[in-house]
């Protein structure tokens, strides 16, 4: 409509133009070399008009005949930057598809009608991964630090390589130098903080993180839990050395993430061993509000050094008080009311967890306030033996490994904060993230892992079984097998003496006296024992009781 009206104003003006001229007539007359032309004012105007289309119309002509040569040669390499990006669009589906033979063959292509054009090298650098041709991904990626709009690609690349070969050193220069370039990569913000955190320098790790969360790079409250953990471990690693400085960092962490749990335990110790009883309690009992755990209970108990059993009792039920019906706090009261020796009241508290399918730390637990009450061997190896086939107890487990212990990174990713309070699954494996990869290779991953967990000792997944009689030997039968010792005992002893065999109390049937047959030639299965009692608990051997006498000083086991 713009264009519509724009015209007819444009022919509006040469009508006005031609009426003004024929409304004031006049004559022209032009002398040149001899020649006299004279005509009217009109004519002369029309004259000029003419000509000046004329003039165009040669510049025009003179134009296209002098740019020929430059119009074929753009429109030769219109062909071949089309034929370029077509290579390189057939193979970058080849990439995605998996066919290293397409990728190098459409990579060569784009290389001869693209050049050194940034998709070009990327789709080499890519072809030359998925093949596995490593020198040549390396070269492509070396090629793009000349031009600037691929220098970040190719250092992110050059990373990628270092680390694939295990050079950690090169691989930090690279980040650190993608870092000065572009203050906002996440990755290369990402790998700085990873190394810091493997090397154990916290406080630039911290410095990373606080970075990371200035450029919106991670969200607040995980930016904030970040700076907690790397505070406890700043506290943990300087405890014994500058306690001053420990103490300063863990009650910072646990002010940033009271649910923290090493961080508000050895705040709370240390506080407690400074003689700063109200304050450490006050600190576990918001660390115990946000989650329960026995780290937590333990060191609430300990916060008065010299107190009696009573006391620690009553600590307990004000523990248990603040989180009612928590197993945790049922299995830190009934530990108290055991050591205070109020057999009845342990007896209580633990019966809602017998009920529901009682625990490893529930039997072992059971087990020890049979032996304080009764002394019942045969009850304390019953529950023993419960303890070996018990649901597991909640553990610190990060990436399929179970530690006994928190730790600030996974020793098998590397990943910060990666240890969660939980109950291990049944089949532990490694859940460690695919590490980051420029180039949709996704078998870089695996040997960084692999070298990683070579040196990570975890602990065992379940308690190992009792080992199968040997042929030679014939199989038990209607034995009773000897009482495991105490605790102290037990850690004393290598091997466990055995006993006088006692006298069954009840006299087995003769169908169930028999004894088993002996075990074919090359059948590992253990021989069942068979117990001269009407209720046999399953008991599991001198060897595996002994096994969870140790684990049951250790407080903790997984199985």
């Amino acid at each position: 409509m713009v264009r519509v009206l724009l015209y007819l104003l444009v022919f509006a003006c040469l009508a006005v133009g031609a009426v003004w001229l024929a409304d004031r007539p006049g004559e022209v007359s032009i002398l040149w070399q001899g020649y006299r032309i004279e005509t009217s004012v009109a004519i002369a105007a029309i004259g000029v008009v003419v000509l000046a289309m004329l003039a165009m119309l040669a510049w025009a002509l003179a134009r296209f005949v002098l740019g020929l040569p430059s119009a074929f040669s753009f429109a030769s390499r219109a062909r071949r930057r089309a034929r370029g990006f077509e290579a390189v669009s057939r193979g970058m589906v080849a990439i995605g598809a998996g066919d290293p033979i397409a990728a190098s063959r459409h990579a060569v292509d784009a290389r001869r009608f693209s050049g050194n054009e940034p998709l070009t090298l990327l789709l080499e650098a890519q072809a030359a991964q998925l093949s596995g041709d490593r020198g040549r991904a390396e070269a492509a990626f070396k090629t793009m630090l000349d031009k600037p709009e691929t220098r970040v690609l190719g250092l992110r690349g050059l990373f990628v390589e270092a680390r694939r070969r295990g050079d950690m050193t090169a691989a930090r220069a690279f980040a650190d130098d993608a870092v000065r370039r572009s203050p906002s990569l996440a990755w290369a913000n990402d790998a700085l903080l990873d190394f810091h955190t493997s090397a154990g320098d916290w406080q630039a790790a911290r410095t990373a993180v606080e970075r990371r969360a200035a450029l919106r790079l991670a969200e607040k409250a995980e930016a904030k839990r970040q700076r907690a953990v790397l505070l406890a471990a700043e506290a943990l690693q300087a405890r014994d050395g500058e306690p001053e400085k420990a103490l300063a960092a863990a009650l910072e962490a646990t002010k940033l993430a009271p649910s923290l749990t090493p961080a508000a335990v050895l705040a709370g110790r240390m506080l407690a061993e400074r003689g700063d009883i109200r304050k450490a309690s006050k600190i576990l009992e918001a660390a115990w509000k946000e989650v329960s755990h026995p780290d937590i209970a333990a060191a609430y108990l300990d916060v008065r050094s010299g107190d009696s059993a009573q006391d620690r009792l009553n600590r307990a039920t004000t523990l248990a008080k603040l989180r009612p019906a928590d197993p945790e706090g049922v299995l830190a009261l009934a530990d108290a009311a055991i050591h205070a020796r109020d057999f009845a009241k342990a007896r209580t508290t633990l019966k809602p967890l017998l009920a529901g399918g009682a625990s490893v730390r529930a039997c072992l637990l059971m087990a020890e306030l049979e032996e304080a009450e009764h002394g019942a061997a045969g009850k304390v190896r019953e529950w023993l033996a419960r303890a070996t086939r018990a649901p597991r107890d909640a553990a610190w487990v990060a990436d399929g490994l179970v530690s006994d212990q928190w730790l600030p990174v996974s020793p098998i990713s590397g990943r910060l904060d990666a240890f969660v309070w939980t109950v291990p699954p049944a089949t532990l494996g490694s859940h460690a993230p695919a590490l980051d990869d420029v180039l949709a290779d996704l078998d870089d991953s695996a040997p960084l892992i692999e070298a990683r967990a070579e040196t990570v000792t975890t602990e065992p997944a379940s308690i190992p079984a009792m080992p199968p009689p040997k042929p030679s030997e014939p199989p038990p039968a209607a034995t009773v097998e000897p009482a495991p010792k105490p605790p102290e005992e037990a850690r004393s002893a290598a091997e466990p003496k055995p006993v006088a065999e006692p006298k069954p109390a009840v006299e087995p049937k003769p169908a169930a006296a028999k004894p088993e047959a002996a075990p074919a030639k090359g059948d590992t299965r253990a021989t069942p024992v068979i117990f001269p009692v009407s209720h046999a608990p399953d008991d599991p051997g001198p060897e595996e009781a002994q096994i969870v006498e140790e684990k049951k000083a250790k407080f903790r086991i997984f199985g």
